[in-house]
């Protein structure tokens, strides 16, 4: 009798290791707390969904999440989501894991090509026209702008710089006088700023395409004495960008919300794979007289 029990126990305990869901999470960096936020937010809906998780982190570099991701696909996880690093280098690995069999999800960046089943990130070109508005309500429609560009290959850099650059020209006193990239990297932010500071005396705002980015250039316009005679605006509203508006030092950040969009990917995933589909629901409207 206890060998029939122990039998069935040893069956359930194999059937939870064979059928259990096993996820990857390829982040482009963990040296951004945004995606810092994102893999929280997916760590714990792996919780609640009692699944397992894999996350990998690219550092920045395609390569290396090319790498990565040829090791998820070799540890044969059951579905791969992505955020990518570039959204042109990152094709051949989401090709690879289409060639595998495995379904992949991208999250706040875009793939180029390759199968992807779905796309979760936040609407970066309204986003962009929102911090345009927003220079020339502070400005009254007149002056000179300059923009920090993120990785320009990242299907952000270019959905917030076309959404900025279309609202900024509804406003012709306003003048973009320079677009340079910094790599959504605050150091970076902080040398190009630097540069700008120096061949263009006359700036009265910079939009730049993510709150590190912004922060490094707010320190360089307080090392020029001109802190609060520039209007900066950035994008994503990490806790430090949230600070730095709380306290004057930027006048402005576009929230995203990246815990919620991490939670959402791994919560589309496990219906993916139980259900092969995804279940979008659209808002109901009442209509009354």
């Amino acid at each position: 009798m206890k060998r029939a029990v122990w039998l069935v126990v040893f069956i359930m305990i194999l059937s939870l290791s064979v059928f259990s869901i096993k996820i990857g999470l390829s982040l482009s960096t963990l040296n951004n707390p945004f995606f810092v936020e994102l893999r929280n937010g997916a760590l714990q809906e792996a919780v609640n969904q009692g699944v397992d998780i894999v996350v990998v982190d690219a550092q920045d570099k395609p390569y290396k999440q090319l790498n990565d991701i040829e090791d998820l696909v070799q540890q044969r996880v059951d579905l791969i989501i992505i955020n990518p690093t570039d959204s042109d280098a990152i094709v051949a690995a989401v090709e690879e894991a289409n060639n595998a069999g495995i379904p992949v999800i991208t999250v706040d960046r875009a793939a180029n090509g390759g199968k992807v089943i779905l796309h979760i990130a936040s609407d970066n070109v309204a986003g962009g026209a929102m911090a345009a508005k927003y220079i020339a309500d502070l400005l009254n429609g007149k002056g000179n702008v300059v923009e920090l560009v993120g990785i320009p290959g990242t299907s952000a850099a270019r959905d917030r710089g076309l959404g900025f650059e279309t609202e900024l020209k509804k406003y012709p006193g306003l003048k973009l006088i320079a677009k340079q990239t910094a790599n959504f990297n605050r150091a970076e932010g902080l040398s190009v700023m630097e540069n700008l500071l120096q061949a263009y005396p006359e700036i009265d705002a910079v939009f730049a395409q993510n709150d590190e980015m912004a922060l490094g250039a707010i320190e360089a316009i307080k090392s020029e004495g001109k802190l609060g005679k520039i209007v900066v605006v950035g994008f994503d509203a990490i806790p430090d960008a949230v600070n730095a508006v709380k306290n004057g030092e930027m006048a402005a950040t576009v929230a995203q919300q990246p815990s919620l969009m991490g939670e959402l990917a791994v919560k589309k995933a496990v219906e993916y794979l139980e259900t092969q589909t995804i279940y979008i629901p659209v808002n109901l409207k009442l209509v009354v007289k």
